[in-house]
């Protein structure tokens, strides 16, 4: 959880439409993938997709 919340606040700028940002890697060295989209509560993270 703790390294969806980082990757997830490392997107730089605002996401306003769901966005696939590739590419980051967890801890465990799994490389992962997020779906993201700023609302107005704050950042959405729709899916993870991992490899």
């Amino acid at each position: 959880m703790a390294d969806i919340i980082a990757a997830a606040t490392s997107i730089p700028g605002r996401v306003p439409t769901a966005t696939r940002f590739r590419g980051f890697v967890a801890r465990s060295g799994r490389v992962f993938d997020l779906v993201a989209k700023d609302i107005p509560g704050g950042r959405l993270v729709i899916t993870i997709i991992g490899k």
